[in-house]
Order: structure tokens, then sequence, then C-alpha cells
């Protein structure tokens, strides 16, 4: 759920647990074990004081070296963000703000207004409720956070349905049947061991928009999604299915990562010994197929394929880390061996056979 490093929770105390459902289901536990994954955290914690759940938040904050963030300071540090977590007030609020809630809320509403400069805005995520609505009702002001992403805990409430953001978030699957039941409830299977599922419709594409919105040159247009690609945080967003054949038809496909590409056509590594490698070699018609998930984008791209010179190939390999360049040189792509330790002693005599400082050549295959 979260796509970009930087990020800071706007913290508020949850209101009192007025009504039963609320007593019997939930209770108000934070984690930051994000920290752990190298996303940089900050707090604003409007009203500070003594109560445990306070002393208790700045006791783990400390431990993270997580620094909080005065009210004062936000509008100026909003534009160091790329996302922010509203968690504000919870279950029960009613609307009615006081201070400094007010202040914040309010700055928080009017976010956009500090980006008008930028092509980009952060990315704004409410816990529960938007903070500013009313729990049944919604934003009966119109001056309540108007959230990209809403995350439900356990059930989502009635002003979700007032909710016009691109993504809906239900948290919190252990609900005891007897409370579902009474209340009954109607909750969306989970898959596997997920704590959390994506409900509501999923944000759709203005078709409309796109004749505008689209490079007429296809390359230009591939460079700036794969840009787009890169900055939603993909682990591997060169990643792309080849798919090759036999010279009687009989396809197969595999994930390569793409190296460049230019008016040429699109490169990527292989071993020329290799299933693929000498599917092309008899029929040297292919297609690859760049799919990224969270920005509902694919690009097809069919062609020719035809080995690079060997000056490239010689270009390419230089560049690689010496332990990456070991492994084309040991890999016999496609071969059964008898088991993995195979591999590790022949990695091992290549490492004794070039050692630190000595050129390793490139494989011919």
């Amino acid at each position: 759920m979260i796509w970009r490093r930087k990020y800071i929770v706007a913290k508020g105390e949850k209101t009192s647990l007025r009504d039963e459902f609320r007593r019997e289901i939930s209770s108000p536990v934070w984690h930051f074990g994000l920290v752990h994954f190298g996303y940089k955290l900050f707090v604003c914690y409007p009203n500070r004081n003594l109560k445990p759940l306070f002393t208790g938040l700045v006791t783990q904050l400390d431990s993270l070296s997580i620094p909080f963030l005065s009210i004062e300071s936000l509008p100026q540090e909003y534009l160091n963000f790329d996302i922010i977590v509203d968690a504000i007030f919870g279950f029960s609020f009613q609307g009615n703000r006081k201070p400094p809630f007010d202040n914040l809320i309010r700055s928080l509403a009017s976010l956009r207004e500090h980006y008008q400069d930028r092509k980009k805005s952060c990315f704004v995520v409410s816990v529960d409720i938007p903070s500013g609505w009313h729990v049944e009702e919604g934003d009966t002001t119109g001056e309540g956070i108007k959230p990209d992403m809403l995350v439900s805990l356990t059930a989502p409430k009635l002003c979700a349905k007032a909710f016009l953001g691109s993504y809906h978030f239900l948290g919190g699957r252990f609900v005891p049947p007897f409370i579902v039941q009474k209340y009954k409830l109607r909750l969306p299977p989970y898959t596997s061991t997920s704590m959390c599922v994506q409900i509501g419709k999923p944000p759709r594409t203005n078709l409309k928009a796109r004749p505008e919105n689209v490079e007429a040159d296809p390359l230009v247009q591939f460079k700036k999604w794969l840009d787009d690609a890169a900055a939603a945080g993909l682990k591997e967003p060169k990643a792309v299915s080849l798919s090759t054949a036999t010279k009687n038809g009989k396809p197969s496909s595999r994930i390569v990562l793409l190296k460049k590409f230019d008016r040429g056509g699109f490169v990527w590594c292989s071993n020329y010994g290799s299933r693929k490698g000498r599917e092309i070699s008899e029929n040297p018609h292919a297609s690859l197929l760049f799919y990224w998930n969270i920005l509902n984008r694919q690009v097809r791209v069919e062609g020719f394929v035809q080995k690079v010179s060997n000056e490239e190939s010689e270009e390419y390999f230089c560049t690689r880390p010496r332990e990456i360049k070991i492994v084309p040189a040991d890999s016999k792509t496609s071969t059964e061996i008898s088991g993995r330790e195979i591999l590790h002693q022949q990695c091992k005599e290549l490492e004794d056979k070039y050692p630190e400082g000595t050129m390793i050549p490139r494989p011919v295959n």
C-alpha cells in the first residue's frame, strides 16, 4: 500500500470507545515495521500529553529514531513527503473539530494548494475515516480531508460511501464470528495470509483523454511509462516476458531483463545455447510483454530477433560486476545437472582460475 519512500503520519488520540461494536472488536495499535524496510517515517502528534498511549508511542519512536514534527512546520514540510497518512480521528468521531486539530485538518484538506508549482503531489492515505468527516454522514462541511486512499478498519463505516478516491482497502481480518453475526457484517474474503483486501471499484483509466496523453512516437511513450514504473517503486520495472517458438510453432516464455532500447530495437542478454537461444536460431520471430501491475499498464513488442555484434556484447560484459561475470561463464543454461553443488564447485574453480584483479573472458555463447 506504500509506494514511495518518505512519508509522514498525522496522529491523534482516538475518541472514546462509546459503542459496543468498537469495544468488542478493536483497539488502537500502531506498528512502525515499515521503518525496517527502508522507509523514512515522521510523526506529527498535535496533542502531546503524559497518557500511557502517548508515552508508549514516544518510546517506540525513540527506539526507531523516528522524529516528531510540529504543526507549525507542516505547511513547509509537506513539500518533502511522498505520502501522508491521516490517522488523526477514530471510529466515533462526529465532525466537531477542536484545537489543535482544526488547523491541522484544515491544512491537510487544502494540501493541493502547496503543490501548484509541482508536477506531482503527495499521496494522502486516511485510516478508518478521513479526518474532518462525520463517521456516518461523510464530509458534511466540505472542509474534511480528501484522501487518495482509504483504509477501513474491520468493516467500512457508512461515510465510506462518499469516498471518491482511487483505492479503498479493508484491514483487520480476524473478526469473531459472533460479531459478524450480531452486526450482520458482509466481509470480503482475504487471500492466503493477507491482512488487508482491496474493496470497492478499482481505479479506471480515462480513455477519452488517451489521444491527448499518448505520444505519437511509441518509443517516447515507452520511455515515459518505463520511467513511471521505476518511480512507482516496482522492484524490477525492466522485467519482461520473452516468448519464443520452435520452427514448428511450439511456444515458450520466460522472464528476462531489458538492458537497453533504441531505434534499433530492444536488447536483453541470453545464453545462445539456452532453449530461447536455440528457438530464436531456428525461428527468429519473438515477442516481449512488459506488465506494470500497479499502474494498470502493459506494452507488447513483436518482431524479428538477431544477435548484437560481438563488440556490443563485449562492451556490455565488461560493465558487469566480477561476481556477475562468473555466472554466465559458468552457466550452461537449459541443461540438466545432478545437483546444485555442481554449480558451486564450478564457480569456485572459476574464481580460483580468475582471482581478484584478473580479467574474466566473455563466454562465446
